[in-house]
């Protein structure tokens, strides 16, 4: 259907070819992975000629709010294909599907502007239209984009793809979820297990990976850190919840970690055979970027310890003392300090460390220490001795079990 001259259709018909022309140069100029347009004059051509006729279709099929077509669909589909094909990481789809949105209502509004003020009925045709076929144009893309990746990439990196497409939001998690044969929650519990001395590039790393996945079946990463050694394991653990019964933020109590997340640091951690420590947050869906930059603030104060040395995942309420203490430089630098005095003595750092995590019963310390009572006993009176403080007052509880969390996390190496 041609659109009547004078209209917002028309005036948006006479710009495609160079509102196109536009999309294409700023996707070469702000997306990296697009540099090749600039050398490959083919590919330049049929990005073009996908940008115009993705334009036309819109113009056509918006007046009469006509739904794209099985071609259509296919075609935006066949796009998805090619692009992952041609290597376009999750990022730089993400972007072009945003650039895309925003350079389409910025021709929608000069198109409006030009009829200087007319054409609202249009305007409200054209807006109905847009959002809901370009949901079903962004899942079409996204099909294809995913049929690729399922022929090309090995399941656990399919499975590390879902994971980041969750934690940035990108609409393609529902795809890559079905291609992998995974449902997606309401809720999560985000955990991150960090590992400090764990080569980025180390195959039984890989393999350790590659089992967590195949038996607990949950959403995982792995994200190395700067340089070549240590990193995080990013998990988003699924919690059991019905959305219309219970509100999803109350299911676990932030000071509660699943038992899920329980068994799966537990497994994880044993193969590892290695120290790391472990932060959790739970959130919706919505929110998992937030929940996981509370959980790896949560791991980075957590101590390090192994699987068989009382490792479990922290909460907020686990290392809250800890978490404040780190954004207080000054107060961390006095506990550095009372630190310091107690290597004077034998084994006081992991006599207060075992005396803590035993609530302080000097029987279960001991045994846990495997030392006789009164040795104990020295002990904490030596720790009494350095640093002028009691380690069962309310003011040791304090000061002595954040000391020692902060030493056992490696913040002061």
């Amino acid at each position: 259907m041609l659109a009547p001259m004078g209209t917002l259709f028309a005036e948006l018909a006479r710009q495609a070819p160079t509102n196109a022309r536009r999309e294409v140069e700023t996707y070469r100029r702000e997306i990296p992975e697009f540099a090749f347009l600039e050398a490959n004059r083919r590919a330049r051509d049929e990005t073009l000629e996908y940008a115009v006729w993705l334009r036309r279709r819109t113009i056509e099929l918006s007046p009469d709010n006509t739904e794209l077509s099985v071609d259509d669909l296919g075609y935006i589909a066949a796009i998805g294909e090619q692009r992952a094909g041609a290597g376009m990481s999750l990022d730089a789809r993400q972007r072009v599907l945003r650039l895309h949105t925003e350079l389409m209502l910025r021709e929608i509004n000069e198109a409006t502007a030009a009829q200087r003020g007319g054409g609202v009925d249009e305007l409200m045709r054209m807006m109905g239209w847009f959002a809901p076929q370009g949901e079903r144009g962004i899942s079409a893309y996204s099909q294809g984009y995913v049929t690729v990746l399922r022929r090309r990439l090995p399941y656990v990196e399919q499975i590390a793809l879902l994971t980041r497409a969750l934690l940035t939001g990108d609409s393609m998690a529902a795809e890559l979820a079905t291609a992998v044969g995974m449902e997606l929650p309401e809720c999560y519990a985000v955990t991150v297990i960090r590992i400090p001395d764990r080569p980025a590039g180390d195959r039984a790393l890989e393999n350790d990976i590659e089992a967590l996945v195949k038996t607990h079946r949950v959403p995982v990463m792995w994200c190395p850190e700067g340089g070549e050694r240590g990193g995080e394991l990013i998990a988003l653990v699924p919690l059991e919840t019905d959305p219309a019964e219970t509100d999803p933020a109350e299911i676990v109590p932030p000071y509660v970690a699943p038992d899920a997340v329980s068994d799966l640091v537990r497994d994880f951690a044993g193969t590892l055979g290695r120290p790391c420590a472990v932060g959790t947050a739970t959130a919706q869906w919505s929110e998992l970027a937030d929940a996981l930059d509370r959980a790896r603030r949560i791991s980075r104060a957590a101590p390090l310890r192994r699987a068989s040395a009382g490792l479990r995942s922290h909460t907020v309420a686990d290392v809250f003392v800890e978490l404040a203490v780190a954004d207080a430089p000054f107060v961390d630098e006095w506990l550095r300090a009372v630190a310091g005095r107690l290597e004077q003595g034998p084994d006081l750092l992991l006599t207060l460390d075992a005396y803590y995590l035993h609530d302080m019963h000097r029987g279960a310390t001991a045994a846990a220490l495997n030392v006789h009572a009164r040795t104990l006993d020295y002990r904490l009176r030596r720790v009494r001795e350095l640093t002028g403080i009691d380690p069962g007052s309310t003011h040791g509880v304090r000061a002595l079990s954040a000391i020692v969390t902060r030493r056992l996390s490696g913040a002061w190496h």
